[in-house]
């Protein structure tokens, strides 16, 4: 589509400068359950964004209609919008970067080599092959789905961006029951390369952990050394984000306000935001506003070393725009604690008495992003002298996120992400305050 016939119609009608936003994207996605196909979805999305500055006010509008016969609708919808907008704030459109970043491996051919019949085959599989691993186990609902889009971003100033990402995402949730108790858990994997799934390692990785909560009880209420697992860090790392966003600090809600270049946490800690991650689909070199994605650590050996900008937020403290300014607001790319060194088996074998905590429930619920406490229902195990002695349910753990960083003890090396790409390594931790019996 020729979008320079849409910029030399905004000029004539009186827009100062104009920018396009196009994303489109393919869904696929499949679920077994029982042994039969029970959903079998692909469905194709796109929209276009418009925003221009017309007598110093920004209009916008958007639209699925997507070819040059709206051009003059768009047009003069965003002439009406910016009349309707009293604000006074200053609008401006972003010239862009002068480099970005080249990434090559956003799209992987691979997911596109394997057809859809053999897709659904490896979900039915690994059914088959988690429900194969003991007797105990008495459900699976094994599922893939795989995302592939596009973004363009193209204005009047000359900005001209474009990228295509795909990733995919194969698991099953799985129950088990010994006819006393019942347990559940997920398996997963994200990439964007399809070699990477390994059926018959997810099969038994994911039995072994659900089977190994069977027989869960409540402990005596105390302080614990703690040992939060890799996905249960990442559960409580996610509902904190906003911490981080400079338009947090700006509204005065985020606990780290005037923090910068002081110690938030133990100097093993590094939280990183890294966009140029590898089999990603939050990888990019720029942001939903053009600005070029930057690798940064917001806390640098336990020092806050800066928040996340958008343009907005950047211009407001007078620095530049960190690229993550996207559709849903200042949010990160790839956010992680970076790996430690210490093995997770090694953690737990320095463990006198203490608890593994596998997951924690609620944490949207149970946390505030603005005091920075927790109180969450956990589970996990009890270790006693280094050896994990049972399973533990029932509980509550709680404390303050911030006191937490600064209690970490020990980092492991087995960095994992969640859904949203938060990631976490094995954290161990001084202690933490446990509701028990």
């Amino acid at each position: 589509m020729n979008y320079d016939k849409l910029f030399d119609l905004a000029k004539q009608k009186g827009i100062e400068d104009l920018q396009v936003y196009y994303s489109s994207g393919t869904d696929f996605d499949v679920e077994v359950f029982k042994g039969n196909l029970e959903k079998y979805t692909i469905a194709d999305t796109a929209r276009l964004s418009v925003k221009g500055i017309y007598n110093g006010k920004m209009g916008k509008v958007s639209t699925e209609v997507i070819n040059e016969e709206v051009f003059e609708f768009l047009v003069d919808s965003v002439i009406q919008s910016a009349k309707a907008i009293d604000s006074e704030d200053e609008v401006f459109i972003y010239e862009g970067d002068k480099e970005y970043k080249k990434l090559d491996y956003l799209h992987n051919n691979s997911l596109d080599e394997v057809s859809a019949a053999d897709k659904i085959a490896d979900v039915h599989k690994l059914e088959e092959l988690v429900l194969a691993q003991d007797k105990r186990i008495t459900m699976v609902q094994a599922f893939y789905g795989d995302n592939a889009s596009k973004v363009l971003i193209k204005n009047s100033k000359g900005l001209d961006l474009a990228k295509e990402v795909n990733g995919a995402m194969l698991g099953a949730f799985i129950i088990a029951s010994d006819g006393k108790d019942q347990r559940t858990t997920y398996e997963y994997k994200l990439t964007n390369d399809y070699h990477d799934f390994d059926l018959e390692q997810m099969a038994k990785e994911g039995a072994e952990r659900v089977l190994s909560q069977l027989g869960s009880e409540p402990v005596e209420s105390g302080k614990y050394e703690i040992l939060l697992k890799n996905n249960a860090s990442c559960s409580l790392l996610a509902p904190h984000i906003s911490m981080f966003s400079a338009e947090s600090v700006q509204k005065d809600v985020s606990l780290l306000k005037g923090k910068v270049g002081q110690t938030i946490g133990s100097d093993l800690i590094t939280l990183v935001d890294d966009p140029f991650m590898p089999k990603s689909q939050r990888s990019g070199a720029f942001d939903d506003e053009g600005v070029a994605t930057q690798h940064k650590e917001l806390i640098s050996a336990g020092t806050l070393t800066g928040f996340m900008h958008n343009l907005k937020t950047a211009k407001k403290d007078n620095v530049k725009s960190t690229g993550n300014g996207f559709n849903r607001g200042i949010t990160p790319t790839n956010l992680y604690f970076e790996n430690g060194d210490t093995a997770y088996e090694d953690a737990v074998k320095s463990m006198k008495k203490g608890l593994i905590i596998t997951s924690l429930d609620g944490t949207h619920a149970g946390t505030s992003a603005i005091s920075g406490d927790f109180s969450l229902q956990a589970s996990g195990f009890l270790v006693e002298n280094g050896e994990i002695v049972k399973p533990v349910a029932l509980i509550t753990v709680a404390g303050n996120y911030l006191t937490l960083l600064k209690d970490v003890t020990a980092v492991c090396d087995d960095l994992k992400f969640n859904y949203s790409f938060v990631g976490s390594p094995s954290l161990l931790i001084k202690s933490l305050q446990v509701s028990g019996i």
